[in-house]
């Protein structure tokens, strides 16, 4: 490993573990899903509209136009219309909630019937609400990628093929591979959600994974300025991002 790789690894945990120290503070305006991607829609992607993982631009309608090469052989309509796509999975946080993982006494159906999951913990708790709200975890997918990426984490897959012909989102045994551009986003997200809420807590490999992603994918532009508008909305600063942003204006 080269003098210069390792001072860039450790110049990206230094600024992590800065955004860690200063304390993010959560989501504490919103606990609405429909609200958050309804304010996503208008005021943060009006004039950006172009999904994460492929790049695809999508109409004021949600309706995407894909990039030349794309191809699903599953979710072939939901490959038409772009959905707001937890990139920290909601099912990865939510399962620190016991209402997910057990239900409660509230969660009860029409039919009487017990349920849990994300219903159930969206239903009686408000911590959960307000982290499934995040606007800073939430990005546009081409819905076919949303659909099978699932909840699975994201690693490398240096042997498997493309799952979407030209975009080069690679999914395989539960598992997901991003392509190369969205790779400091997704970086940059996980770190913000393991340093804003303490029920959610990468595991050791995933935050090697991340702090490594995020130091060799630096920031971007649209990056900062799609932070500043949710900080606008939302009322929370996103420490990770803006840290990284007054370096880049430097």
């Amino acid at each position: 490993m080269s003098l210069n790789y390792l001072s860039a690894i450790l110049l990206s945990i230094l600024l992590t573990t800065q955004a860690t120290a200063n304390s993010n503070e959560p989501n504490t305006t919103n606990q609405s899903f429909n609200k958050a991607k309804k304010s996503l829609e208008r005021s943060v992607y009006q004039n950006h509209r172009e999904t994460i993982y492929c790049g695809a631009e999508f109409t004021e309608k949600k309706e995407v136009i894909p990039p030349s090469g794309f191809e699903t052989s599953k979710y072939i309509k939901r490959s038409k219309k772009v959905e707001w796509e937890h990139v920290v999975p909601a099912e990865n946080f939510g399962r620190a909630f016991k209402e997910w993982r057990g239900g409660h006494s509230s969660c009860v159906d029409s039919k009487g019937k017990s349920f849990k999951g994300r219903r159930c913990a969206e239903k009686v708790n408000t911590e959960y609400r307000y982290m499934q709200a995040d606007m800073y975890n939430l990005y546009p997918a081409i819905g076919a990628v949303n659909a099978l990426r699932s909840n699975y984490n994201f690693t490398m897959l240096p042997s498997t093929a493309s799952s979407f012909g030209s975009c080069e989102m690679k999914i395989d045994n539960r598992k997901a591979e991003p392509p190369v551009a969205a790779r400091g986003r997704i970086a940059r997200t996980y770190l913000y959600m393991d340093s804003t809420y303490p029920r959610y807590a990468m595991s050791k490999q995933q935050k090697q994974l991340m702090t490594a992603w995020d130091q060799q994918f630096p920031i971007s532009k649209w990056e900062c300025t799609r932070a500043k508008r949710i900080a606008a909305i939302q009322k929370n600063s996103n420490l990770v991002v803006q840290n990284r942003c007054q370096n880049l204006s430097d």
